[in-house]
């Protein structure tokens, strides 16, 4: 079971008819790949979205503003999308992309913080269009640094059942993979 499909925008409409009535929550992205684009842009992104039926938003955060150590850039971006979502649709799932490869510890540990403290439901470790994608040490150093009742999702090379397993230990509460039906068929087989 899934608990969401992750499409690009343009995709929404379809996807929202298709899994009507199930329990798939479909979401999209908001500033992919690199969280570069202008806070209005992203909210517009946001709005659109939302009203063309997604429950679920994957946020990229301003990279450029948080490795400038701009905090106040990035913490203004994801309190207006949180409201939005919460506004909008209240149980929509804002979850925040920090690009774990690009960021330092002390990066990733403030970032998680400050995302919980703008209301969003999950950090993320990856876009998967970064360097490298989820690793054991992020999720565990994320679920260290997020206070509840704030989630973590492990995505970004999630490829073979043993290292999603691996990062459900390590304390994610949810993967993001692009290979789901091949992690299906691997817990089937037992491999």
């Amino acid at each position: 079971h899934f608990a969401s499909v992750c499409i690009q925008p343009c995709w929404l409409k379809i996807a929202v008819r298709h899994l009507q009535g199930s329990d798939v929550a479909v979401g999209t992205v908001v500033g992919f790949p690199l969280g570069a684009n202008m806070p209005a842009v992203k909210l517009y992104e946001a709005e659109q979205a939302l009203a063309a039926g997604a429950t679920e938003l994957d946020m990229v955060v301003a990279l450029p503003a948080l490795k400038s150590g701009d905090w106040r850039t990035v913490r203004h971006e994801i309190e207006q999308i949180a409201a939005l979502c919460r506004s909008a649709t209240p149980a929509a799932v804002l979850k925040v992309i920090i690009e774990c490869c690009y960021l330092t510890q002390d990066e990733k540990i403030q970032a998680t913080r400050v995302v919980a403290e703008c209301g969003a439901d999950f950090v993320k470790t990856s876009t998967g269009f970064g360097e490298g994608g989820a690793t054991i040490e992020d999720v565990r150093l994320l679920r260290s640094a997020a206070p509840p009742p704030l989630k973590v999702k492990a995505a970004g090379g999630v490829r073979t059942l043993s290292l999603a397993l691996e990062l459900l230990r390590a304390g994610a509460d949810r993967i993001g993979t692009s290979s789901g039906v091949t992690l299906l068929q691997q817990l089937e087989e037992g491999t």
